[in-house]
This record gives structure tokens, sequence and C-alpha cells, in this order.
């Protein structure tokens, strides 16, 4: 299982890639060394807050937009998600939900 560490730094990752920065690009807009970056990326370091609010910033996203990784996660932990939220919904809207997810999944499907 992930640790929230490892999450993390994959999410720092992901975003820092969908910007197209190389980590030395992104190590200089959050003032810390490139193999600085490579810990935080490969999980072995946790940024600071101030840290955090740095990379917010460099990415231009939201700090909470930073920890939402539960899709990097194992698989039991994205389906215990998915209920969690299915059970955050009223009957009518659970239906709604289940008819978009249930297409989603269709098409996914079709792709293979």
């Amino acid at each position: 299982m992930k640790t929230t560490k490892m999450l993390l730094g994959e999410r720092i990752r992901e975003l820092r890639k969908i910007r197209g920065l190389t980590q030395d690009q992104f190590a200089e807009l959050i003032d810390v060394e490139q193999k600085h970056v490579s810990r935080l990326e490969l999980g072995k370091s946790f940024p600071t807050v101030e840290r955090l609010e740095k990379i917010s910033q460099a990415l231009q996203i939201p700090l909470r937009d930073i920890f939402d990784f539960i899709h990097l996660a194992d698989k039991e932990t994205r389906i215990l998600s998915i209920e969690e939220m299915m059970k955050q919904l009223d009957e009518e809207n659970q239906k709604i939900a289940y008819q978009v997810f249930n297409g989603i999944v269709k098409s996914l499907q079709d792709r293979h």
C-alpha cells in the first residue's frame, strides 16, 4: 500500500508534467535544488506548508488540488472512495451518478 508521502509525490510529479515542466524548471520555481524535487516526487521527503504553497503557486492550482490523489492509490482504496461518494448522494442523484459511471465504464471497455 502506498503511503501518503508516496501518493503526494506522485501527484506532484503528475501535476508538474501536466504543466510541461522539467524537474529543473520546477525546482527553480519553488526555490529548491532539483534533487529535492526528485526526493519529493519519490515520496522520500515531505514538503512543509510553506513549500506546498510555493508548489501550488508554481503549478497554478489551488493548494487543495495537490491532495486530490485518490486516483493514484491502490485499487481497494479507489473502490472504497467511489462507494463513499455514492453514499453521500441522495437516491435520485445516486441513480444519475450510476448512469454516468456505467456509461464511462462501458466506453472504456469498448476501447479494449
